[in-house]
């Protein structure tokens, strides 16, 4: 048998409570079946070794279990068994589990599963190369890697999982990988209900399938729908498109997907930027919509352009990507700007265009007088549509037309209180390499209003004239030429001739007031707007450990433990322990008599490893013992230590001077287990101090010590 080993618990109130369950009779493991039975006391002794014959296998039952095995060794006194050779495990009509190697606990109801382990049960199965399984709890528990294979929701391999049998709940842990038919999951904490396919995704985790890549830290998903969301660092990412939020819904059937709060969403291919705080993405058509402060920027290397609007719509393939944003919508770049009621661009011809949307007895003002706006630089240009065409390769405006009732005004850069004006039917404009206005024609009942100086910048006059059309020509804000055709009329009066009423034309509008200065001047007119409160997906909480307290006061209670059922994963208190270095045996806290301490590697009760020996070294000494004295004088006292070997030692509490008085000792019969011993105290203020003393050590004695506490109970 494989060396045994053991538990160190201090929470001894969990024994009251389970002391009543252990203390019924238990039906004991049962042979059902056995070709051959011999008894090897040498090499195990207290079991029976139990071996098949062409006929069957050892066959075992235990309280509703059947075990059938190759060969068996089974420790009648302990309640346990080991079972070698194509093992199978069947519990009723759910679980049937499958190894090479099984050991099984009659008094603690927990096998150890080695070496191709198969576990079967009617939702899933499980595929390791050791399993722990806890018949009482319906748990089974691997942490050296597994894969779980679930019919429609695909295979899930993961280094430690936890299968809670009642709930048909799987949880797990590190380097988790869901595969299905089209869908892989990637994540470090992965929650699974077998039943519905639903899983709940924490820490950095991906889904990835044919469509899109959707990363998260905290997130829900569908595998059988392939539906799901996302609440913490969420991401989509569509080929293309890249989608950010606060909280993501997607729905991988119809590339699909929802987002709301702090909206970001990047077009990769043609360099723009979207954002807002409620979006839905459609994939297949291409098509983005945002509301809520919906902000849409081309990202520029020199200068980028940012439109705002109610809402904002994205349409079109890649190579052909439409912008329209719709009710109130403006533009900001840093030499131009503009409002209009919406405004639709087309990122590959560069067309931009300002629309007044026409509404059928409408009592809003905007639409019905404040007609589409566009400044750059000095120059306000109004119309019932304009059009505004750029370079994309060179990033430079183009050209400006504008269609019906075209107006063009500039504030007087000296008097500051006049205002060049020209208007017509239409406006044709064009833009130098500065990207400011540098011609303007006017066709067809054009007007003008112009404040004329000459070099000197002197005021000649205000010139005020209709035409057929006019040309003019602009420096840096100011006219710098103009010339009128066919004209109808004209006057220049000196500015004292002039009355006010003349110097301004009809419809005259001057609204540098609404002008963005800025990428914030674009929300300045929208209402107050708060966010909305995103319950989404509770934090992760780790469940409680497979080997929790009440399994290890299970095992504890059942008197012995095997290394291969607990292992590492046992939980040792250390406090309150009143002992100094309670393993270092080499250390001067501890007293020795007629005993030396050797160098070993031995696996300790917790999987970790003793690496001191305590051995007898002088026969013809009185006593050999190890002793350390502790500064209590008085309460009730427990000294616990776990003791596995051959021989005989006694456990002692003493007096720490006078005559050595023996409060209480007990002698204890080594066994090839594992075993905890405890010993307790109550003690008098007597004015002495207290040694705890391990003593009746002899040379025929071969035993290992590990981890000796001694706890104040009470005072």
């Amino acid at each position: 048998m494989k060396t045994p080993q053991v538990l160190f618990l201090t929470f001894s109130f969990i024994f009251i409570s389970l002391s009543n369950t252990f203390s019924q009779e238990n039906k004991k493991i049962e042979i059902e079946y056995a070709g051959k039975l011999t008894i090897d006391e040498a090499n195990y002794p207290g079991a029976k070794i139990l071996i098949r014959d062409d006929a069957q296998q050892v066959q075992i039952y235990h309280q509703g279990t059947n075990m059938w095995c190759d060969k068996a060794i089974h420790y009648g006194k302990e309640d346990f068994i080991e079972a070698y050779g194509n093992v199978k495990l069947i519990q009723g009509d759910t679980i049937n589990m499958t190894s090479k190697y099984i050991e099984y606990s009659g008094l603690t109801e927990l096998a150890f599963a080695h070496g191709e382990v198969i576990l079967k049960d009617p939702n899933s199965t499980i595929t390791t190369d050791t399993l722990y399984y806890d018949k009482l709890n319906q748990q089974a528990f691997y942490r050296t890697g597994g894969t779980v294979v679930k019919d429609s929701s695909g295979t899930i391999t993961s280094k430690i999982g936890r299968y809670f049998m009642d709930m048909k709940k799987y949880q797990f842990v590190e380097d988790v990988v869901l595969v299905n038919d089209s869908t892989t999951i990637n994540s470090n904490y992965f929650d699974f209900y077998s039943d519905s396919g639903h899983a709940y995704l924490f820490g950095p985790s991906t889904i990835t399938n044919p469509e899109s890549v959707t990363y998260c830290e905290k997130g829900f998903y569908d595998t059988k729908n392939k539906i799901g969301y996302t609440v913490k660092n969420s991401k989509i990412n569509y080929d293309n498109r890249i989608v950010e939020g606060d909280s993501l819904y997607f729905d991988n059937k119809i590339s699909f997907a929802s987002a709301t709060n702090n909206i970001k969403i990047t077009d990769t291919l043609n360099n723009s930027i979207i954002k807002g705080h409620y979006a839905e993405v459609h994939k297949a058509k291409d098509s983005v919509f945002i509301t809520k402060r919906a902000l849409a920027i081309s990202v520029q290397e020199n200068d980028s352009i940012y439109m705002h609007a109610d809402k904002i719509m994205v349409t079109g393939k890649p190579e052909n990507r439409i912008i329209n944003a719709y009710y109130n919508a403006k533009i900001f770049k840093s030499d131009i700007s503009g409002k209009a009621d919406s405004i639709y661009s087309n990122q590959k011809t560069g067309l931009t265009k300002l629309i007044n949307i026409s509404k059928l007895n409408s009592n809003d003002k905007f639409s019905t007088k404040r007609k589409p706006i566009l400044w750059n630089y000095e120059n306000q240009m109004t119309g019932d549509t304009i059009h505004l065409i750029s370079n994309n390769e060179t990033e430079k405006l183009d050209s400006l037309l504008v269609f019906n009732n075209a107006f063009v005004i500039s504030q007087d850069t000296i008097s500051k209180t006049g205002f060049n004006q020209i208007k017509g039917l239409s406006l044709v404009g064009l833009f130098n390499d500065e990207n400011q206005l540098r011609q303007v024609d006017i066709t067809k009942n054009a007007e003008s209003v112009i404040w004329a100086r000459d070099e000197q910048k002197a005021l000649i006059g205000i010139d005020k004239a209709k035409s057929g059309s006019i040309s003019m020509l602009f420096a840096n804000g100011d006219i710098e030429e103009y010339t009128r055709f066919n004209q109808v009329d004209g006057t220049l009066s000196p500015e004292s001739k002039s009355p006010e009423k003349e110097r301004i034309l009809k419809d005259f509008d001057w609204r540098e007031d609404e002008r963005p200065m800025s990428v914030d001047d674009l929300f300045k007119d929208d209402p107050p707007f708060e966010l909305p409160i995103i319950k989404g997906l509770e934090d992760y909480i780790p469940q409680d450990v497979f080997f929790d307290e009440d399994m290890l006061a299970r095992v504890e209670m059942a008197g012995y433990i095997s290394p291969n059922l607990i292992n590492e994963s046992v939980i040792i208190s250390k406090k309150n322990n009143l002992l100094i270095l309670p393993n270092n045996f080499k250390s001067n806290k501890w007293g020795k008599e007629g005993v030396v301490i050797t160098t070993i590697n031995e696996i300790a009760p917790n999987g970790e490893y003793i690496t001191q020996k305590v051995s007898a070294s002088d026969k013809d000494k009185p006593y050999r013992c190890i002793i350390q004295t502790v500064n209590t004088t008085t309460g009730k006292l427990e000294l616990s230590v776990w003791l596995k070997g051959a021989g005989t030692i006694r456990l002692k509490f003493q007096e720490a001077g006078g005559d050595y008085t023996n409060y209480i000792q007990k002698e204890i019969t080594l066994t090839k287990f594992w075993k905890k011993h405890i010993l307790q105290v109550e003690k008098e203020n007597d004015g002495s101090k207290l040694r705890t003393v391990i003593i009746g050590i002899d040379k025929e004695d071969d035993f290992l010590i590990w981890n000796p506490t001694l706890t104040l109970i009470s005072k």
